[in-house]
């Protein structure tokens, strides 16, 4: 059953910027894209665990730092002609708080 958690306010997370945050003893990336949208994802590359908060975001995708694998921030999947996937979480954001909600 999924559950939504408060995890930080909006402010908490610069453009382009990434905050790590752990929820029921899983670490959650969040990522602050270029449109001010908030995106996350477990924060382990499924090839050698690499953290993706570390990662350059290009676009709609996080680079792991360690092999530069392609993972999309919405979905979680890994780019072609590399496989695999990452837990993506659902965002909100409050509008009139501006506290965000992650729902694993």
């Amino acid at each position: 059953m999924s559950q939504r958690y408060s995890v930080a306010h909006e402010s908490d997370i610069d453009t382009l910027g990434t905050r790590v945050v752990t929820i029921e003893n899983t670490e959650v990336a969040l990522f602050r894209l270029s449109d001010g949208t908030i995106k996350a994802l477990e924060n382990r590359c499924p090839h050698k665990g690499g953290k993706l908060s570390e990662g350059m975001v290009c676009g709609n995708m996080v680079h792991c730092p360690l092999h530069d694998w392609k993972i999309h921030l919405t979905s979680g999947k890994v780019q072609a002609p590399d496989e695999g996937e990452v837990s993506a979480y659902l965002v909100e954001v409050d509008p009139p708080s501006g506290i965000v909600y992650v729902t694993i």
